[in-house]
């Protein structure tokens, strides 16, 4: 064979089994390579889930010190300022404080209270209620401050000739003078809240009728009046307390309608007054405070309302 052409064979030679060794090589990086990137996932059918029975949560029985956002009807609240809570027994010693308190229902119907409270107060002539033979209404504010609208709730109850009964304390007297001769010269009722308005029950005879003294001496001073309806700060009293202001010619007056309304912002006009009428019942006694800018301006409509349902103001005087 010519030396020339064996030459030339040889390098096809070569030149083929290096191209196939490095085809072969490649393939092989190649399948290493796939076979290092995972396969995608399988997407299993999951199985039907073990569901536990939900436990319910446990309410929450904080006591609404402070007023809600909205008052709840039916809703019980302890009394700071008077309103509606309940003592743990419901009974407490003749010389134990209990405060005020009442079960709102929606019945329209004189409410329940405390056993012994109410038996009480057959006893030394107290109050929480009117006449519940006809739809009577008796409608009172406590004034512990002045917070600028009680000028307001004058002039509607002189425009809707309603007569009330205001209760103050002796920092009211002092500060508002003008203010508590207005309410006399229009012909309502000012009660005594007490001078430093203190809870009566924790304190000894002496300071209790200091307490109520102080302010009726300074009242009949700037006013010339007498007061004999006597509203105990916070709803606190006790059977001591109760008869020696009795023995003092006062009537304690409690109520038979109230909600959470001594903050000035608690509510609105509508809530507010929405509240009071669903709360209503014949022989009523109301407290409201005036420090309650919302209670300023439902006062009107609330009392248009009431007598569209047929019931009648009346005074703390007509209650027997």
């Amino acid at each position: 064979m010519n030396k020339k052409l064996m030459i030339g064979l040889v390098v096809i030679i070569v030149v083929f089994t290096t191209g196939v060794g490095m085809l072969i090589a490649k393939n092989k990086s190649g399948l290493e390579q796939t076979a290092q990137t995972p396969p995608p996932p399988v997407l299993e059918v999951p199985k039907e889930p073990q569901v536990e029975a939900e436990k319910p949560k446990e309410e929450n029985t904080t006591p609404t010190e402070q007023p809600a956002a909205k008052p709840q009807e039916n809703q019980e609240t302890k009394a700071p300022a008077p309103t509606v809570s309940t003592p743990a027994d419901g009974q407490a010693p003749a010389g134990e404080k209990l405060s005020w308190y009442y079960k709102p229902n929606q019945q329209h119907t004189l409410p329940e209270i405390n056993a012994k409270g109410k038996a009480w107060l057959e006893k030394y002539r107290g109050i929480y209620h009117g006449d519940v033979n006809g739809k009577n209404l008796y409608l009172t504010f406590d004034e512990g401050y002045e917070n600028g609208y009680s000028a307001q709730i004058l002039d509607t109850l002189k425009e809707n000739n309603v007569k009330v009964a205001f209760f103050i304390t002796g920092d009211y007297l002092r500060r508002n003078p003008e203010l508590v001769k207005r309410m006399l010269q229009e012909g309502h009722i000012v009660g005594n809240h007490t001078e430093n308005h203190p809870s009566l029950p924790q304190l000894s005879e002496e300071k209790i009728r200091k307490e109520i003294n102080t302010l009726s001496d300074a009242y009949q001073s700037i006013t010339g009046g007498s007061m004999t309806y006597l509203r105990p700060p916070m709803g606190e009293y006790s059977e001591k307390s109760l008869k020696i202001t009795n023995e003092m010619g006062y009537r304690n007056v409690f109520w038979s309608v109230a909600f959470a309304d001594w903050r000035p912002e608690a509510g609105t006009p509508e809530e507010n007054k929405k509240t009071v009428m669903a709360r209503l019942h014949s022989g009523a006694v109301i407290l409201l405070h005036a420090v309650n800018k919302a209670n300023a301006e439902m006062l009107g409509d609330f009392i248009k309302e009431c007598r569209e349902q047929g019931y009648q103001f009346r005074t703390l005087d007509e209650i027997k």
